[in-house]
């Protein structure tokens, strides 16, 4: 048979998915690792993948293509960035992948980027050909996809919205060193952030968060009619649909979807960032559609997976 891996890169774990070349997920297990940055660390990777193939009764000369993503900025031409929150030689665990799985075409791609081209392949962008996956987690991500291609940058950027300015008057700054980014207002923790700030300036007792990312809280708040839960996700909405009207104007997409932990209230607020992004946006690219991405937190293992096969396609191999 021929195999295809997806492998969602982290620093002290990884969750490698056996795929089919026609993008039938077989298994999908965790592999736990130190840092990515030795020999040792490389081989309890490759050795777990070879024990999820053999339950497969496949072989590594069976891996076809190899697909890896990775919380940074890769660029167009595959150079991996600056990588602020994982412990990663890029570099060696391609040649260790490269030695354990000699057929293999293999890819390296942004996690953001991942999750867009897992939608693309299985999910909910099944069929579009121009789209924009926002990922709203612990920060705001994009994976941009223009013509059925992913739109990378030449540095790796391209789909940093998180980090346009929506809020030039903002005073505390941003993770980036900037002020005003989307990302201080739409992530989880800006989410959180609003709602807690909000009920402070009104005097009043917040529901009870439980972490700086509990976003399921403040939507459980918003339901039962709390105004300060309200004004928090009107808000997220707001600097949410301003960025979105802008990237409308450089991409024009036929389709926005909304991933990542916050993407769980998505049902609380769709109509009211469906409605602000009607209000701001150009009168032709208004009528974009905006849904929900719909593979989880497979999304990324989906689309390293296709986009090493898309590789091993431009290469001539198959």
């Amino acid at each position: 048979m021929q195999a295809v891996l997806g492998i969602d890169v982290g620093g002290t774990s990884i969750k490698a998915g056996l795929f089919t070349p026609e993008g039938e997920l077989l298994e999908e297990r965790r592999i736990k690792t130190p840092a990515l940055v030795d020999e040792g660390a490389f081989a309890l990777v490759t050795g777990g993948i070879e024990k999820l193939l053999s339950a497969h009764d496949a072989a590594p000369a069976d891996v076809v293509a190899c697909g890896l993503d990775i919380p940074g900025p890769v660029a167009d031409d595959g150079t991996v960035g600056f990588l602020p929150n994982i412990q990663l030689d890029p570099e060696g665990l391609v040649g260790a992948i490269g030695r354990a799985f000699p057929n293999a075409s293999v890819a390296f791609v942004n996690d953001a980027n991942a999750a867009a081209l897992g939608e693309m392949w299985a999910g909910s962008a099944h069929g579009a050909s121009s789209f924009v996956l926002i990922a709203l987690g612990t920060g705001v991500g994009a994976g941009v996809v223009v013509g059925g291609r992913l739109v990378a940058g030449a540095r790796g950027a391209g789909g940093e919205i998180g980090h346009i300015t929506v809020n030039p008057a903002e005073e505390r700054t941003c993770g980036c060193g900037r002020k005003g980014c989307l990302e201080q207002y739409a992530s989880a923790k800006g989410v959180v952030r609003l709602y807690l700030a909000e009920c402070e300036r009104r005097g009043v007792a917040p529901a009870p968060v439980e972490h700086e990312t509990d976003t399921l809280t403040v939507f459980r708040a918003l339901e039962s009619g709390d105004e300060c839960a309200k004004l928090a996700v009107d808000m997220m909405c707001e600097y949410l649909a301003q960025a979105m009207s802008q990237v409308s104007c450089v991409i024009d997409p036929q389709l926005y979807l909304i991933g990542g932990g916050v993407a769980g209230g998505f049902s609380a607020f769709a109509p009211e960032l469906r409605r602000r992004f009607a209000a701001h946006a150009l009168s032709t690219c208004k009528d974009a559609r905006i849904e929900a991405a719909s593979l989880g937190n497979q999304a990324a293992m989906y689309g390293c997976a296709y986009e090493a096969l898309r590789l091993r396609r431009e290469q001539g191999l198959d």
